[in-house]
């Protein structure tokens, strides 16, 4: 499939967008390399491939809630950039 200047100017019209020369030819030419991906993309076999499923039809599965790492405060405290032993210091955003 290829879009020339007239198939441009035409979906231009439809769309009532304007569009000058230099930017339908633009146009065209990124539109063919996007039909030109396409077509490959259809070249692939997919007969073997299951379709996939959403997200949102499926239920997350519930883990207890535990804490796995203990007494790292002062590892966390060590990466701050200024000293101090009882928080996590930042530069201030609001003045």
């Amino acid at each position: 499939m290829s879009i020339d200047l007239k198939t441009i100017k035409h979906i231009s019209k439809l769309s009532r967008i304007s569009v000058d020369k230099k930017r339908a030819e633009k146009l065209a030419d990124d539109l063919n390399s996007i039909f030109e991906f396409i077509e490959k993309l259809n070249e692939l076999k997919t007969d073997d491939v299951k379709p996939l499923t959403s997200i949102a039809e499926t239920t997350l599965k519930f883990r207890s809630d535990e804490i796995i790492s203990k007494n790292i405060r002062e590892q966390i405290i060590k990466n701050s950039p200024e000293d101090n032993e009882d928080y996590f210091v930042v530069p201030k955003v609001i003045e």
